[in-house]
């Protein structure tokens, strides 16, 4: 693992788990729907591309949501959720990959597995979209990045700062999520996409994930060159369809 021992005791209990997560048993190939397609469409629509995020529950969160995921999975999407996120983090997140796999049978849009992969097999779990590469928790980041493609998957890998980005675009990345929470200290701050964004090729898809909870947030994080956003507890936080309506709908600050 990179730099594991600086973050959160509630980030080493989940790392320590997903060390412990068995893999596949047999190698996967997937048809992948387009995340950049997606984002691409929803533009053309008039809509802000949102990755919506089904989330029952998370270490930095209180409580759980017990509805049908399937059920909330649809109502993003009739929101206008360009793609979705889907937890199969099951020890602290309450995910699961039969949740993923029942999601995208049921929905047309891709479905992003948000998960701690850190060895190959584990792409092997269940089929997805794209799968979530955490650059700071991954030893070869450029291995783990062939192999997912080499099965179909699309990789967002996900960096905190200037060092993760760059060792991200060294690694052949096309899809680059930045993360506004601090894994050390479990604090978000919207000003670190704005930080790393600069560096960022102008060929690499770029998604804001955490800290974006009103259209504020969405202003500001698409004036600092987020393609897309990743958006979690402020959409499961209520009414799922108007939460994800009021983050697409979300119109250009003036």
């Amino acid at each position: 693992m990179n730099d594991t021992e600086e973050v959160a005791p509630a980030v080493q209990s989940i790392l320590a788990a997903a060390r412990d997560r068995d893999g596949g048993s047999e190698r996967l190939s997937v048809d992948a729907r387009s995340l950049p397609e997606a984002f691409a469409a929803a533009e053309a629509d008039g809509r802000i591309p949102v990755i919506a995020e089904v989330k029952p529950t998370s270490p930095t969160t209180d409580g759980t949501r017990d509805d049908d995921p399937v059920e909330l999975a649809r109502e993003m999407v009739d929101g206008g959720a360009a793609a979705l996120s889907v937890l199969t983090e099951p020890d602290h997140f309450g995910g699961s990959t039969e949740n993923l796999r029942q999601i995208r049978e049921a929905v047309d849009v891709p479905v992003l597995r948000k998960d701690f992969v850190v060895r190959e097999d584990q792409l092997d779990v269940v089929e997805s979209d794209v799968v979530l590469l955490i650059a700071r928790f991954v030893d070869d980041l450029s291995g783990l990045l062939d192999a997912a493609e080499a099965r179909g998957f699309q990789a967002l890998v996900e960096v905190h700062d200037g060092d993760e980005l760059a060792e991200a675009v060294e690694a052949g990345a096309s899809i680059v999520g930045v993360n506004n929470r601090d894994l050390a200290k479990l604090e978000v701050d919207l000003s670190t996409f704005e930080s790393v964004a600069p560096a960022v090729p102008k060929d690499v898809v770029l998604v804001a994930e955490s800290g974006v909870t009103t259209p504020e947030d969405v202003w500001r994080m698409r004036e600092a060159g987020a393609d897309g956003l990743l958006v979690g507890s402020a959409i499961m936080d209520g009414d799922v369809r108007t939460n994800t309506e009021r983050f697409v709908k979300a119109e250009a600050h003036e």
